[in-house]
């Protein structure tokens, strides 16, 4: 299984390279507001509307004092708007009373944090931090790794948990950007474009098709 994983991952990194989170930030605070928003949404609609965001709520401060019936008006097209908007404002509280404002660069800390669960944890440390604490394990993490044979789990952390265990830890900090990327362009939900993979010989999914 790891002398699997080793070459995919090498021939992902041959097609994609290092890829990074597609999320536009400028520092830690605005990519854990961005991950939060990108629940349920695509990260192109995300970056439409944080410029906008980011610019009338420029501290974590005014994030905090925001009116939540207004936030809620801006951040609707990301969708579950209502428990996005009171997650950020509340996050953005805490962040003030107990970390000086900061968003802190630990996994136990950042998961007591309001709307943070590991994957947005996970992608604030490899992104904003550049530590590899864990893999996000996103849609796309989840459909690839079960479609690949690396987990046989549906829950995120046991897919994460699973992941760990195989994939060297040289590798957490863009895994979940590779499969992504590949998600995205391969490896479709729907249509999956198995002809043109170049991981389909490591692919138990494939076989099967075949």
């Amino acid at each position: 299984m790891k002398k699997r994983v080793e070459k995919i991952i090498e021939i992902l990194k041959k097609e994609y390279g290092k890829p990074k989170t597609a999320l536009k930030f400028r520092n830690p605070f605005e990519l854990i507001v961005a991950t939060i928003l990108s629940a349920q949404c695509t990260d192109e609609r995300v970056n439409k509307i944080t410029p906008h965001l980011f610019k009338k709520y420029p501290t974590v401060k005014s994030f905090a004092e925001a009116d939540l019936k207004e936030l809620e008006k801006d951040i609707r097209p990301t969708g579950f708007y209502k428990n996005k908007a009171r997650n950020i404002k509340n996050l953005s509280k805490k962040l003030l009373d107990e970390f000086n404002g900061k968003v802190p660069d630990r996994m136990e800390d950042l998961i007591k944090l309001p709307g943070v669960a590991r994957k947005t944890a996970n992608i604030v440390l490899s992104s904003a931090f550049g530590k590899a604490e864990g893999i996000a394990v996103d849609t796309h993490v989840r459909r690839l790794s079960r479609r690949l044979g690396l987990s046989e789990n549906d829950d995120p952390n046991k897919i994460e948990e699973d992941l760990m265990r195989i994939v060297p830890k040289k590798h957490w900090l863009y895994f979940n950007y590779l499969l992504v990327e590949h998600g995205r362009k391969i490896c479709q939900a729907r249509k999956p474009k198995c002809d043109s993979c170049k991981i389909a010989p490591y692919c138990p999914s494939f076989k099967k098709l075949k």
